[in-house]
C-alpha cells in the first residue's frame, strides 16, 4: 500500500494546515461560547435586578434614601439650608411619589422657592377609618397666640413678596407690634417677650421662620407659610380676629 507522503511531498503540511485551521476554528468556537455565556449572564441580571425594582427592593440609591428619610424626619426641607438632600429629592422624584403613595403621603417641590414639603393625599376617600389613624403626618392644634403669629407672619409675608422682595425678613419688635391690636384676646402684654421666644421657636422647627446668621432678633419667614395659610383663609381669620377683638373692648367699656 502506498504511503500518502511517498506519492505526495506536501501532504504533512496541508495535514499541519488543516489541524491548525481546526484548532482555530475551535477557539473561535469556545470564544463565542463563554462571549454567549457572559452575555446570558449579564441578561440575568439585568432581569433581577429589573425583579428587584418590581418588588420595591433597592430602588433608591443610599444617598437618596437618607435624602428620603430626612424629610419624613421633617416634613419640609429648604433648599437653603440643606441643598444636597434637595438636590436628592429632586433627582428622585418620580421613585419617592410611588414610595410615598403607599404611606398615603405626596411631595410638593415648588422649585421657584426651593421648597418640599411632605403633605398628606387629598383624596382621603380611600383611606378608611382604621387606615387613616396609621397616616405619618399628625394633626397639630394650635394654640389662640401661635395662631395670631402665624397670620401676623403670613400677612407680613404677602405685603413684602408683592412689594417684590425675594428674601422676607421681620424683626421681634415689627412681630410685637402687628400682635399688639389683638393682645386683648390673648391675656398677654406687649412685653411678654419669653412668650413670644417660645412660639419664634415652634416656627422655626416647623421651618415657617428661619435664623438670620449673625443676628437673634431677625428672621427670614420661609416659603413654607404659603402652603400652612392661603391668602384667602388668612383675610378671612384676621376679619373674624379684628371682629373678635372689636367685640372684646365694647364688652369692657360697657363693664366699666
Amino acid at each position: 500500500m502506498t504511503n500518502p507522503s511517498d506519492s505526495d511531498p506536501g501532504f504533512f503540511d496541508r495535514l499541519a494546515a488543516a489541524g491548525s485551521q481546526q484548532a482555530s476554528e475551535s477557539s473561535l468556537l469556545e470564544i463565542e461560547t463563554n462571549e454567549l455565556a457572559e452575555q446570558t449572564s449579564s441578561e440575568n441580571d439585568a432581569e433581577e435586578i429589573t425583579t428587584d425594582n418590581k418588588l420595591g427592593r433597592g430602588r433608591l440609591p443610599p444617598d437618596a434614601r437618607r435624602a428620603l428619610v430626612e424629610l419624613l424626619r421633617s416634613g419640609v426641607v429648604l433648599a437653603s439650608a440643606k441643598p444636597l438632600v434637595y438636590e436628592l429629592l429632586c433627582r428622585y422624584q418620580p421613585l419617592m411619589e410611588d414610595h410615598l403613595a403607599d404611606m398615603y403621603l405626596r411631595m410638593l417641590i415648588d422649585q421657584p422657592a426651593g421648597v418640599v414639603l411632605l403633605l398628606q393625599q387629598q383624596d382621603q376617600e380611600e383611606i378608611g377609618e382604621e387606615e387613616e389613624s396609621s397616616a405619618l403626618i399628625s394633626r397639630r392644634t394650635l394654640s389662640l397666640y401661635d395662631t395670631l403669629l402665624l397670620l401676623v407672619l403670613r400677612k407680613h409675608y404677602q405685603e413684602r413678596q408683592t412689594a417684590g422682595e425675594q428674601q422676607v425678613i421681620i424683626d421681634v419688635e415689627r412681630i410685637e407690634a402687628q400682635l399688639t391690636p389683638f393682645l386683648p384676646l390673648t391675656t398677654s402684654s406687649r412685653r411678654d417677650r419669653r412668650k413670644l421666644s417660645g412660639a419664634i421657636i415652634k416656627m422655626k422647627e416647623r421651618k415657617l421662620l428661619a435664623s438670620v446668621r449673625g443676628d437673634d432678633e431677625r428672621f427670614e419667614i420661609t416659603p413654607v407659610i404659603r402652603y400652612v395659610v392661603n391668602a384667602e383663609f388668612l383675610e378671612q381669620m384676621l376679619a373674624e380676629y379684628q371682629g373678635l377683638v372689636g367685640q372684646l373692648l365694647t364688652d369692657q367699656d360697657e363693664a366699666l
